[in-house]
């Protein structure tokens, strides 16, 4: 981990200390840099957790994530370079010093082995994203999304830190190691339902849980492309890393599961049903992500085997997915410089390019075979099965309901006559084209060998 941590630190440094000519290229190539070296963490003994030292830890939960933020980080600031031309020097370094702040904060999240530190830098990750949201966001209400993001999520997390303490006060230890090794009934003393139901909270406001999520859409929306990336493909994660995670120390409570079941089950058919109706193209790919991680909720509560591993491939296949669809929308709304998808059809037949990497995306986020979204969805699927049957009645409408959203958009968006107003448009770019192929190529490599992110949860 120090490898990374390192690297990116002072990388801070280049941004601020580098000439403004070679800025954009400079951090690119050496968080791509970084991005490569992530890589190596693949390459783990799946039986036991790698430690660093006492305080960090790397296993076959985390590792995945980890290697999916640093990947994403040079795409985001990849995605950022004409949003932000026009801005000044000093305003250009401080954007990407918020995401390699972010950066940090979420590699030190995915591999703390002492749950006070994994809760400030859950906790930290909130600060540069609301900077992000609330600075250089596109529209006016952006300091409202701003509000809603941190109240939401600060309100989540206060019972989180309660429940940390009092388990620090009964246990003595808050290290992941010391739990999951501390005998059974010495912590079935401690795991009452107040307990799992405060530590899981923060986490279901965070994934979002369907009740919970009205922060989600709002910050989606308002954010600029970068703000939009990180959110649905890392930050949302960070809340089933953590589902996962604490739940797999504590005694599973089924009296309290069956309300966070229904809510997940319900929330991923009615969010599917929201996107039929949406005319804003961010806002439709933002209740998107809330109705996949709907499944990814129920599947880490009911802890099988089967079910997390099938979570974990979700969470990083959903994470490539929405991130590839908010870059797709945002090259539309730089040249359109419109969200609605009345104003943007008939886009295939003036940048056909762009129109096969809208078809290769909606096609993976519609779970088709032999798409990363259809092993997560498909072992997940077979695991609610099994724990219940009533639950495939929700699951296959959801999917069914995903399917007929997800060609609503490709169609609004690329076919049909084209407005009049589009026709003086800016063709495609071999950075966006960059972009798009940085996306989808560990899409189609995992499709090979989807043992390296499903983990050894037997």
């Amino acid at each position: 981990m120090l490898k990374i941590i390192i690297p990116t630190t002072m990388l801070m440094l280049t941004v601020w200390c580098t000439n403004q000519k070679w800025l954009w290229t400079h951090t690119i190539a050496n968080s791509m840099i970084i991005a490569l070296i992530s890589l190596m963490m693949f390459n783990l003994p799946l039986e036991i957790m790698l430690q660093t030292n006492k305080f960090l830890g790397l296993d076959f939960i985390s590792s995945p994530l980890l290697i999916l933020t640093c990947w994403l980080i040079p795409l985001m600031i990849l995605a950022s370079q004409k949003h932000l031309k026009e801005n000044p020097p000093t305003r250009q370094r401080m954007y990407i010093s918020m995401f390699l702040m972010l950066q940090i904060s979420l590699i030190l999240a995915f591999t703390s082995t002492e749950l006070i530190l994994f809760y400030i830098a859950f906790e930290t990750t909130l600060i540069p994203t609301l900077i992000i949201i609330t600075r250089w966001g596109n529209q006016s209400e952006r300091l409202n999304a701003g509000t809603y993001f941190l109240f939401y999520t600060l309100a989540g997390s206060l019972p989180l830190l309660i429940a940390l303490l009092a388990l620090q006060n009964n246990t003595g230890s808050l290290s992941l190691y010391l739990l999951e090794n501390m005998k059974a009934p010495y912590l079935f003393l401690y795991t009452n339902k107040f307990l799992w139901f405060s530590c899981l909270l923060a986490f279901m406001v965070k994934m979002p849980l369907y009740g919970v999520h009205l922060w989600l859409p709002k910050a989606h929306v308002e954010a600029p492309i970068a703000g939009s990336m990180i959110l649905a493909a890392v930050l949302l994660k960070l809340g089933g890393y953590g589902i996962i995670r604490i739940s797999l120390l504590l005694t599973p409570q089924k009296e309290l599961c069956y309300p966070f079941m229904i809510l997940a089950l319900w929330g991923v058919i009615m969010t599917s049903l929201i996107c039929m109706r949406q005319t804003d193209l961010k806002s439709l790919i933002a209740y998107s992500s809330v109705s996949h991680m709907g499944l990814v909720v129920a599947a880490a509560i009911i802890q099988t085997p089967w079910s997390l591993t099938g979570a974990v491939i979700l969470m990083i296949s959903h994470g490539l997915i929405s991130s590839a669809l908010f870059c797709l929308a945002n090259m539309n709304y730089e040249r359109s410089h419109s969200r609605t998808l009345l104003l943007v059809r008939g886009m295939q037949a003036i940048l056909p390019l762009m129109g096969m990497w809208w078809l290769f995306v909606n096609l993976s986020n519609m779970a088709l075979p032999p798409s990363l979204n259809l092993w997560g969805e498909l072992t997940i699927m077979v695991s609610l099965f099994n724990w219940s049957k009533w639950t495939m009645l929700f699951t296959g409408l959801g999917t069914l309901i995903t399917a007929t959203y997800t060609l609503y958009m490709y169609l609004m968006t690329q076919r049909g006559p084209a407005p009049m107003h589009l026709n003086k448009m800016t063709p495609s770019y071999t950075r966006e084209h960059c972009l798009m192929s940085l996306h989808m190529l560990p899409m189609l490599l995992m499709i090979l060998k989807p043992e390296l992110i499903s983990g050894n949860f037997t």
